[in-house]
């Protein structure tokens, strides 16, 4: 079972963050890189065929899928052929509101897919305990419609985890530092796809 962070009350600042430091590279480190691999390999192959990324999360995780969908869309563009098209359904602030208001909040995501998603499209959920009601009930759908589904989790990660065709799993009992790790995830999986797609000489020359 991963140890919980902090464990103890810290007398300054300075000793806190060291100790975060380590906590967070042991958080990243965690996850499986066969698991990345394979999610890299989903997210390339989606924009290839020109399918639809779809990225989800509450609070925190929210801005992190938001995130995704700059990143996957600007980032991986940049200087490659690759023209990737990824929508977060978690900045449909009107959307998310009106399906809350008049059917459940735990349909926010899954609603939404029923009306946009395909077979073939992909579906990435970001949520640390793995166990959001409306992060569960996307995978669901996806999973029944044809989609595939890239989890990432923290703790012991939930629903989710067993639910999602990859599993992006952070073995961190720590909610700022599992979302810390699934921001550079994003990062990760972002800056290596467009990377993919670019010769030697000019990764070198580029800024990441």
């Amino acid at each position: 079972m991963t140890a919980k962070f902090p464990g103890h009350k810290y007398s300054n600042a300075g000793a806190f963050v060291a100790d975060y430091a380590s906590a967070m590279a042991k958080a990243l480190t965690s996850v499986r890189p066969e698991e990345i691999d394979r999610a890299a390999a989903v997210l390339k192959q989606a924009i290839r065929n020109d399918k639809l990324i779809f990225a989800c999360g509450n609070g925190g995780s929210a801005a992190i899928s938001n995130h995704l969908a700059n990143d996957c869309t600007k980032g991986i563009g940049t200087d490659t052929t690759l023209r990737s098209r990824v929508v977060s359904l978690s900045a449909t602030i009107e959307l998310i509101t009106a399906i809350a208001n008049d059917i459940e909040y735990a349909e926010i995501f899954a609603h939404q897919l029923r009306n946009a998603a395909r077979p073939g499209d992909v579906l990435i959920t970001i949520s640390s305990s793995g166990n959001s009601e409306n992060i569960v009930r996307a995978l669901k759908w996806a999973r029944d419609n044809g989609m595939t589904t890239i989890a990432m989790s923290g703790f012991s990660g939930g629903r989710s985890a067993q639910m999602a065709d990859i599993n992006l799993h952070v073995e961190a009992a720590n909610y700022g530092v599992v979302e810390d790790a699934h921001q550079s995830l994003m990062h990760i999986l972002a800056q290596y796809v467009r990377m993919s797609e670019l010769p030697s000489e000019r990764v070198q020359a580029l800024q990441f």
